[in-house]
């Protein structure tokens, strides 16, 4: 298999080179072989190159059969023009990339239970729920606009935003809803308005239409307003949720607040295309960068996402998910989600123990 590696700016090589670490252990365990390419990204391509993305990093990863992404930017970067900064970079290979489905897990291991702002009998068996949002349509890449209208001798501003969806769009992401479903618990919720809008109502009707075809999953339908009221009341009730865009955007920030850490949190990009971009969801962290304290679990776990979607190595992965809730069973704990009576670790030493238990 071959594996583009960006490691970005700030904390990204170094939380980068733990998931590696444990890359290396699980490949020997499971007998695989894999290739790694480094590319630039970010503020460090921008040093190297003058450019956020070079193409010869955009050819590694058309090149490859799955990317890894630390994280980029940070305040050395921030006066350049906006096409120049480290974040262009980011969007930049999503385009080149052509993902249009973002993967973001909510997981709460049962051992940092306490770490989240829910009360702890709710989540007493920690929380493991998928968000699959679409990516590049809605109202954020729809028709928008703004226009003066004169009533009655007065201008009147008006604005809008168009959600515009096209059957083939909705089909793509609902049919990557389902197959996450089925590699999980094999439920899949459809959050959408469709007591109001028409787009919803669109895509009730496929999803309808496409649940013939996926008899081993349990499909419901729950309206967005609810949907944000039950990720806080019962959110051991959603395995997979699969939304458009901008409930998407909203619903997985929700999310990511329940599990405590935002260092925790991995994520996919995925497309038509074979390469899929993987990635923690926080940042650079430019003010902890080189101290050796970062989490590295969040990139950890993107790495565990990589051998499930990217590579059908459901044990691998399962093995990297389970190691890390061993350590974290022993106490163990970088600075972010550390408690009186853990142990207090840094982000090299949360590797090597993470490596230990595959």
């Amino acid at each position: 298999m071959k594996i583009a590696v960006l490691k970005g700016d700030g904390i990204g090589p170094e939380v980068i080179d733990e998931s590696l670490k444990i890359l290396e252990k699980i490949a020997n365990k499971y007998k695989f072989d894999y290739e790694i390419k480094e590319g630039l990204i970010g503020g460090a391509a921008i040093d190297s190159t003058g450019v956020p993305l070079p193409k010869e990093t955009i050819e590694i990863c058309k090149e490859s059969d799955a990317v890894l992404l630390g994280a980029v930017g940070g305040p050395k970067w921030d006066k350049l023009p906006g096409k120049l900064r480290p974040e262009s970079g980011l969007l930049g290979i999503r385009k080149a990339l052509d993902v249009y489905a973002n993967l973001r897990p909510a997981i709460l291991f049962k051992e940092l239970k306490s770490s989240s702002n829910l009360k702890e009998e709710v989540l007493k068996d920690g929380l493991d729920l998928l968000i699959v949002r679409e990516l590049i349509g809605g109202a954020y890449f729809g028709e928008k606009g703004r226009e003066t209208i004169n009533s009655n001798g007065k201008d009147i501003i008006r604005a809008y935003d168009i959600i515009d969806y096209k059957s083939n769009e909705i089909e793509r992401i609902l049919k990557m809803g389902f197959e996450s479903a089925r590699k999980r618990n094999k439920k899949l919720t459809l959050v959408d308005k469709a007591n109001v809008l028409e787009s919803s109502k669109l895509w009730r009707e496929i999803a309808m239409n496409m649940a013939s075809d996926y008899n081993d999953i349990e499909l419901n339908f729950m309206y967005v307003d609810n949907a944000a009221m039950q990720l806080i009341n019962n959110p051991n009730q959603f395995d997979v949720i699969v939304t458009e865009n901008m409930f998407g955007d909203i619903l997985s920030d929700e999310a990511s607040m329940l599990t405590g850490s935002l260092g925790n949190l991995p994520s996919a990009s995925l497309g038509d295309n074979k390469a899929a971009l993987y990635e923690p969801i926080h940042g650079s962290a430019p003010d902890i960068a080189g101290l050796d304290i970062a989490n590295p679990i969040g990139t950890i776990m993107s790495l565990a996402m990589m051998l499930k979607y990217s590579f059908n190595l459901d044990d691998a992965s399962n093995d990297i998910k389970s190691a890390v809730s061993k350590v974290l069973e022993k106490g163990y704990r970088t600075s972010d989600i550390m408690k009186n009576g853990n142990i207090k670790v840094s982000t090299k030493e949360m590797g090597n123990y993470i490596a230990s238990e595959i």
